[in-house]
């Protein structure tokens, strides 16, 4: 019984999704939003059920493939904030995909997608974890070519070559590592031989790099992140909030399956590799924010800055000590809050005023100040103003850089870690603070109310409470955390 209910989050979805092909009933705009609010609100559960009382599931095709599903976790941790994410990104996109073109294949991608999303959280081997993570983004890529313009297939076509190319770096170190681990499932701590590869120790760091490189493709890191400036303006906005908040953090679960339950800390720490890891992650980490410092385009500028926070994560993977890795699943979850919500109040701008250039949002807090309010709140926690979530997470993030026995990029860490805050306060408080302080030349008396209606609100609103209460009542997360910590490291 157990096995099955850790199948049913995985499973529920997608058949969701096919049967609806069948329902013609799901064209009609009503009946589609109580299915699709059905079903992901039925997946949270099930995910819920399946973190708490999931048993082991497992099928061996030939000897050394065996698919493996199971909660740990880090697993859960992923699943449950996914599945609530996805549910949260879905009641808000009704309203907005209402405008929109093809919306009914949409949300069967849509169902698809989380779906694979909860099989790559509830992995339990490398060929298990591989399979869903290419399932991710085949299902995912026809969200970002809905509008199919010509913009729309382009940037589609460049977020799925870059998703199999990192991908197939993937695959390599699957077919590599199989060979010197003990055991093709995930082990805290590592299933590495340690005696099967001596001599071959350079080897492992090389694919062990390629394997960082490629899963970071999904997550933004330098130099594989161009398709993410891409495809966010040319998707609809619900489906940038969930491939910002979410799709991404699936690149940063795989590195650290392979790095953290496969290779092991140790056979990185102190190599080469390790810092040149710490070394992309700064390289992304500025560029991403000096880049979104520059762009005028909203969603571009969102995308950009998405490029940057993510290798935050990876910068506090790669320090490989506790203090980094508890910083780096505070801002996993940090992220996917603020980015989710910063996404939505960009659709619903975008939606209600037709303006998708930063120059033209002043005075827009006169005309839709519930959507502002909530787009500043989000941008503090960005920036990581006390008490959001962003504070926390980049205060573990600098002390575990300063604790990684890196030398000096020990201390360049923080030190770019404030820069970056600095520019992201520069690339997104002087949008809210144009918003609504416009200036003694702006005329008032033409303002024309047009609020984003409230069942795109509400959802807002609640992430921008969690964006508060993660960072006021980070305790369990911490502990939790620290205790993953403790197991692999």
């Amino acid at each position: 019984m157990n096995q099955w209910i850790t199948m049913l989050p995985i499973c529920v979805p997608v058949l969701a999704a096919l049967l609806s092909i069948g329902i013609r009933s799901f064209e009609k705009d009503t009946f589609r939003k109580g299915y699709v609010t059905a079903t992901l609100s039925v997946t949270l559960l099930l995910m819920l059920l399946a973190a708490v009382c999931g048993g082991r599931v497992e099928y061996t095709i030939i000897d050394g493939l065996t698919f493996v599903f199971r909660p740990d976790g880090i697993g859960r941790f992923f699943g449950l904030l996914s599945a609530g994410m996805w549910l949260l990104a879905g009641i808000y996109s009704f309203q907005y995909m209402h405008h929109e073109e093809r919306c009914i294949n949409f949300y069967r991608y849509y169902m698809i997608t989380i779906g694979a999303i909860c099989g790559i959280a509830l992995s339990g081997s490398y060929l298990s974890l591989y399979l869903t993570f290419e399932a991710m983004s085949f299902a995912s890529f026809p969200m970002v070519m809905n509008s199919r313009t010509k913009q729309s297939v382009n940037a589609a076509m460049k977020y799925l070559f870059y998703s199999v190319a990192g991908s197939a770096l993937g695959l390599v170190g699957f077919f590599f590592l199989s060979v010197y681990t003990t055991t093709t499932e995930f082990v805290a701590g590592g299933s590495l031989d340690l005696s099967a590869v001596a001599g071959s120790e350079t080897k492992l760091l090389v694919v062990l790099l390629l394997v960082i490189i490629g899963f970071g493709t999904k997550a933004g890191m330098f130099p594989m992140h161009a398709w993410l400036p891409t495809a966010h303006p040319a998707a609809p906005s619900p489906a940038s909030a969930v491939m910002s908040g979410i799709i991404t953090k699936a690149g940063i679960l795989a590195i650290i399956r392979v790095v953290f339950f496969v290779a092991g800390a140790d056979a990185i720490r102190g190599t080469w590799l390790q810092k040149v890891w710490m070394i992309l992650a700064l390289i992304t980490v500025f560029m991403g924010s000096m880049l979104a410092y520059k762009e005028n385009i909203l969603k571009k500028r969102l995308a950009y800055s998405s490029v940057s926070q993510l290798s935050y994560v990876m910068l506090g993977l790669s320090t490989l000590t506790a203090a980094g890795f508890t910083g780096a699943v505070l801002h996993m979850a940090a992220h996917a809050v603020i980015k989710d919500l910063l996404f939505m109040c960009a659709g619903c701008i975008i939606m209600k005023t037709s303006c998708t250039r930063v120059d033209e949002l002043r005075g827009i807090g006169k005309r839709m100040p519930g959507t502002m309010i909530c787009f500043t709140i989000a941008s503090l926690g960005l920036v990581g103003i006390p008490p959001t979530a962003g504070f926390v997470s980049k205060w573990y993030l600098a002390q575990g850089a300063l604790e990684s026995g890196c030398g000096v990029l020990g201390i360049v860490g923080p030190a770019v870690l404030l820069v970056s805050a600095l520019l992201t306060a520069g690339y997104l408080l002087t949008v809210s603070v144009s918003a609504f302080l416009p200036g003694a030349d702006f005329d008032r008396t033409r303002v024309v109310k047009c609020e984003a209606p409230v069942s795109m609100l509400w959802p807002m609103a609640l992430l921008a409470l969690a964006v508060f209460a993660i960072g006021m009542a980070a305790a369990p997360l911490i502990d939790f955390a620290s205790a993953v910590a403790q197991t692999i490291l």
